[in-house]
């Protein structure tokens, strides 16, 4: 079953910093048959650079902080009214792929917002869900030793001015949208966990295919 289902935690208002150790540690000491689980989180404001990350896209971070962390990507911004959903899975006992792993979570947010009549795409050469060619869901993922965490960052109802001190995602001028702003008022946790209840449907299709 752990390989079907994961278990879905909602964590709340959470310490960025914390939050990536605690990541880190339960990648790290799971066992072969530790159960797969989501995450569901909201952070105080913070930028993170992944692992390829440069500095000259941090245009003007002034008061929020910088972390440099071990997810694939460039920087972006986390903050209140984001949805995080952290996907902490084992990806060989899924027999998941990495490609696969980021088109189920694209496909969840599309898949959401289509409910909610929003058309909204991937893009292959930059991984993300956009709106009329703005930015609404951004991802990062890091893999050790087929084990996946980080995640999805989902825009509900976040402070986009933070968007405009960086490149986001190593893009300059890339224009960036949240649900709020579409004109959908909704529930941040009932939100979170239709995102994530999404995801665990996906996955399961994929282990039963």
């Amino acid at each position: 079953m752990s390989a079907i289902s994961p278990l879905i935690r909602y964590l709340g208002y959470c310490d960025y910093l914390t939050t990536w150790q605690q990541m880190q540690q339960f990648s790290a000491q799971r066992q072969a048959d530790t159960p797969d689980e989501l995450w569901l989180v909201e952070h105080p404001p913070v930028f993170t650079l992944g692992l390829a990350g440069r500095r000259e896209h941090l245009l003007n971070p002034g008061d929020i902080p910088v972390i440099q962390v071990d997810r694939g990507g460039q920087v972006t911004y986390h903050g209140p009214g984001q949805i995080m959903i952290y996907v902490l899975l084992d990806l060989k006992r899924r027999k998941l792929g990495v490609r696969a792993l980021v088109s189920l979570l694209e496909h969840c947010v599309i898949t959401f917002l289509a409910s909610h009549q929003i058309s909204a795409y991937a893009r292959p050469e930059a991984p993300g869900v956009y709106v009329n060619d703005a930015k609404i869901a951004a991802l990062g993922l890091r893999i050790r030793q087929q084990r996946s965490y980080h995640g999805l960052a989902f825009n509900l109802h976040p402070d986009l001015s933070a968007f405009t001190r960086i490149n986001p995602c190593g893009h300059p001028g890339l224009q960036t949208t949240s649900a709020v702003q579409l004109g959908l008022e909704l529930d941040f946790a009932d939100t979170a966990h239709t995102l994530a209840e999404l995801l665990q449907h996906q996955l399961a299709c994929v282990a039963k295919a």
